[in-house]
């Protein structure tokens, strides 16, 4: 059982989400989370968790356990308000989260989807990792058939991907597992032999710094073409934190339809970047593994890029929406 679990509490913001019998996570059956349900609710939709099977309850359990294993993104001991758990939990991987659970627990449909995303770059991973073709074949079956779950402990089917926290990429999480499995696999076959030649430079954890410039130029490459109200919805949503409720309140839309334009954007965004990246003489595969990189490691002024030369398109619709009502 959990620690520090809040209660409901009478304000309507406060309540939480209860968890019913038939929809508890194998992470923590008796756990009820304290997560906010509009919050939950806002980024299960953003995650689009119900495409990978997840119900908003199942969603909210995770988000949950994953904020109470790390507090929230604060040191020990330290004790996170409502507005400190808020933001840690929409600095999350969310749509990656949600899809890494969906696959823990067995959604089919959340393995279609990682099956089309991951199973190839998995391979591709393995090989580089391990210098051979056949080997690495094997350390990616290998991996793979554990993600599954074809391994049981106790009876029960059981998957790394439900310690997956959503802090970083997916990617970058699959690179570091197949790294430990690789040096986990040499401690057992290399007992007498130092573990110096399986270091893996390329492990995600650690990228070199020429990698980190070039994806800094990148993105600030990408989000220069951007129009103004694209940067706008990334820089209300992502830096200053708005709800998607907020958000089309000021643009005069439904949530549902910034929820789905988030969406796209961050779809078109990577397709970008990687097509910068490789520009810049990266090959596909480095490229994606770049966008693997902790962001926090990137020397970028985000804000400045995204609110700088803000078009008239959108200047004329936020004066329309901002204009008083006739008398």
């Amino acid at each position: 059982m959990l620690r520090n679990v809040e209660t409901a509490s009478s304000k309507s913001a406060d309540l939480v989400l209860p968890v019913r019998a038939d929809e508890r996570s194998s992470a923590n059956p008796d756990h009820a989370f304290p997560v906010p349900v509009t919050l939950v609710e806002e980024l299960w939709r953003a995650a689009e968790a119900e495409s990978c099977g997840l119900s908003v309850a199942e969603f909210g359990l995770v988000l949950s356990v994953v904020g109470e294993k790390v507090n929230h993104g604060l040191p020990a001991g330290a004790v996170p308000d409502a507005a400190a758990r808020a933001a840690f939990y929409r600095s999350l991987h969310i749509e990656e989260l949600a899809l890494a659970h969906g696959c823990a627990l067995g959604r089919d449909a959340a393995w279609e989807v990682f099956v089309s995303r991951h199973r190839s770059s998995l391979q591709h991973a393995a090989v580089s990792i391990t210098g051979s073709a056949t080997l690495g074949q094997e350390l990616a079956d290998s991996l793979y058939a554990e993600l599954y779950g074809l391994r049981q402990t106790e009876g029960e089917r059981r998957s790394p991907l439900a310690s997956y926290s959503g802090r970083g990429s997916l990617a970058g999480w699959l690179r570091t597992t197949l790294v430990q499995r690789w040096r986990d696999h040499h401690r057992r076959t290399h007992r007498e032999t130092t573990l110096d030649d399986v270091e893996c430079a390329a492990s995600p954890s650690s990228p070199v710094p020429a990698g980190l410039d070039q994806l800094a130029v990148a993105v600030a490459r990408t989000l220069r073409s951007l129009d103004g109200e694209d940067r706008f919805l990334l820089s209300a949503y992502y830096l200053d934190r708005q709800t998607l409720l907020q958000i089309g309140r000021t643009l005069r839309v439904h949530e549902a339809t910034i929820s789905r334009r988030l969406k796209r954007l961050a779809d078109e965004l990577r397709k970008q970047l990687i097509a910068n990246l490789i520009s810049m003489g990266l090959s596909k595969a480095a490229a994606e593994e770049a966008l693997g990189a902790d962001p926090r490691d990137i020397e970028i002024n985000l804000r400045r890029l995204l609110q700088t030369s803000q078009t008239s398109t959108f200047s004329n619709r936020k004066a329309q929406t901002e204009a008083p009502d006739p008398a």
